[in-house]
């Protein structure tokens, strides 16, 4: 069995820590691995070396650390296949699903290659008399991640190039559930020629997780994971004087109205509630169906679907779903199930018996649905991060509307209409960071920004894209006047420039 490092300084380097943790394979039950729950020595190592390299590597011309990013996205392409399997072993999804998650991580390498254009200050000639004004953008310094077990590939690479092509260094604490990408991603970094610390790895608990959020050498931190997490991320991070991004949770909503072509809003529902068992921050886990009818129409197209979901390993050609990521998750998504009953909903499909035949003791759960559920209940306010739909019931758009608004998270949203203005007026009253017109996962691609509203994010920037290179730098503005002759005396008064 083997046993993880970390990766500090450009190189494995075994854990010191006594502490260590099984690492699944949730398919079948088993321990696959072992993980270092890593000390707040071990990161004060790391910052250390991340420290000691950013003075080189902040000073590199912008196309230079680019060209890294180039490497990178080759070196990423040529072992896509490979970091797919591996993500998959440890998390569950089905391989096609991680192949699309290393995918949409590419992009955004691929959209820092062409960061130099975007760290282009501005500049304005004669704002006074002999007097030029530009801006400058520039690094932050050791900056940090703290990423979640659902994209272990993707999250770290939404943060890791763009920081490192802003000119910053990097430490990393993966989730300790699927850490093996994370160091699959390192060894890639490095053979792309980024140099010894600016890159590295610390795995571990919330030891780490305290100690990144108190290091004083620790600039800014980016956070993805659940808001409890992500709020206190927040508070603590910033009471420290860092600059924090911390995406937190949600409870995304599609409004299926009247008009809504139901065959592709059952196909979107259930590639979209289901795939990678629910375990992503965008699943569509709310189905807000306008009108009984709708609702009535769109269960019975949603129950048959949901009942023959080809759950299997990953690696099983055409499985559709695999297994949750550990059994104590599974438990967590079972009390659910249990609480939609006690509270009253109607359980379509029940996914709490699902076994495989071939893996009795991997974590799988079947698909499951719920209708006649209402704002009151907890299955419908908290986020389950399962393969749990539950169908809600409005009379109206305004209702559907109005029920989106009034929930604590923002994160994602969709409608489906054939009505270009009933769609037109959702996107400009919805409250959600991000939304989808008859699309049901309205991810942003790399060159916009992810992010949502309300208790789905804390912090003033949304994470990637133009915004992920605002967050990696700060701005500095520089006035300049160069004196031609004898200087005529000194001003006491505010500098007036016109």
């Amino acid at each position: 069995m083997e046993t993880l490092t970390h990766y500090i300084d450009g190189r494995r380097q075994a854990s010191t820590s006594e502490r260590f943790g099984d690492v699944f394979n949730p398919a079948t039950g088993q321990v696959s691995a072992q993980v270092p729950m890593g000390t707040s020595a071990e990161l004060d190592a790391a910052v250390a070396a991340a420290a000691k390299a950013f003075p080189e590597w902040s000073t590199q011309p912008a196309l230079r650390r680019a060209r890294c990013m180039f490497r990178l996205k080759q070196l990423l392409e040529e072992h896509a296949e490979e970091l797919a399997a591996l993500l998959s072993s440890e998390h569950g999804k089905v391989l096609e699903d991680a192949r699309g998650e290393v995918t949409r991580g590419i992009e955004v390498v691929e959209f820092a290659c062409g960061a130099p254009q975007l760290l282009k200050g501005e500049y304005s000639d004669s704002v006074g008399t002999g007097v030029d004004s530009y801006n400058l953008r520039q690094p932050l310094g050791v900056v940090a991640g703290i990423t979640p077990f659902n994209f272990p590939a993707m999250v770290p690479l939404w943060m890791v190039p763009m920081a490192l092509v802003c000119g910053n260094t990097f430490v990393l604490k993966p989730s300790e559930k699927d850490p093996s990408s994370s160091m699959m991603l390192a060894d890639l970094v490095t053979r792309a020629g980024v140099p010894a610390g600016v890159f590295n790895v610390v795995h571990g608990d919330r030891e780490v997780v305290d100690a990144i959020l108190a290091h004083p050498d620790i600039q800014a931190v980016s956070f993805v994971g659940s808001t409890p997490i992500a709020k206190k991320i927040s508070e603590t991070g910033t009471a420290n004087g860092k600059r924090v991004q911390a995406l937190g949770g949600a409870k995304n909503h599609l409004v299926v109205m009247p008009d809504a072509p139901l065959d592709a809003v059952a196909d979107a529902l259930i590639g979209s509630a289901y795939g990678s068992a629910g375990e992503r921050c965008m699943a569509i886990s709310v189905a807000v169906a306008v009108g009984n009818d709708t609702a009535d129409a769109l269960v019975a197209k949603l129950k048959p679907r949901a009942e023959a979901l080809k759950i299997e390993p990953g690696d099983v050609p055409g499985a559709e779903m695999g297994p949750l990521i550990t059994g104590e998750h599974r438990a967590k998504v079972s009390s659910y199930v249990d609480l939609g009953v006690e509270e009253g909903a109607e359980l379509v499909v029940d996914g709490r018996q699902f076994r495989h035949p071939d893996q009795p003791e991997g974590f799988y759960f079947g698909g499951t649905l719920f209708d006649h559920v209402t704002p009151a209940m907890r299955i419908y306010q908290e986020e389950i991060f399962g393969p749990v739909l539950v169908v809600v019931r409005v009379g109206s758009f305004d209702e559907a509307v109005d029920l989106i608004n009034a929930h604590a998270f923002g994160n994602g949203v969709s409608i489906f209409t054939r009505e270009g203005d009933a769609a037109r007026t959702f996107v400009q009253r919805i409250q959600a960071g991000m939304v989808g017109v008859n699309v049901p996962i309205p991810v942003p691609v790399a060159f916009h920004s992810f992010g949502g509203w309300k208790q789905s994010l804390f912090g003033d920037h949304h994470i990637y894209g133009p915004e992920g290179i605002r967050f990696y730098t700060r701005l500095k503005t520089v006035t300049q006047r160069w004196h031609r002759g004898a200087r005529e005396g000194a001003d006491f008064y505010f500098p007036k420039l016109g």
